[in-house]
């Protein structure tokens, strides 16, 4: 997956969780879960492209 790629598929998840939040609460099982989707996306991210800068 290209890191242009990956950068889209965040923030899909990241809309995807605005309306979860919007429509449930911030405090829901399903915003956590989505929220936990994209916090491992946002560390693959991470550990993919930015660490091999520094």
């Amino acid at each position: 997956m290209t890191r242009l790629e990956f950068l889209e598929l965040i923030e899909i998840k990241r809309n995807e969780l605005i309306k979860i939040v919007s429509k449930n609460g911030l405090n829901s099982q399903i915003t956590i879960v989505y929220s936990q989707e994209l916090d491992i996306l946002l560390n693959q991210y991470n550990q993919l492209f930015l660490k091999q800068i520094g």
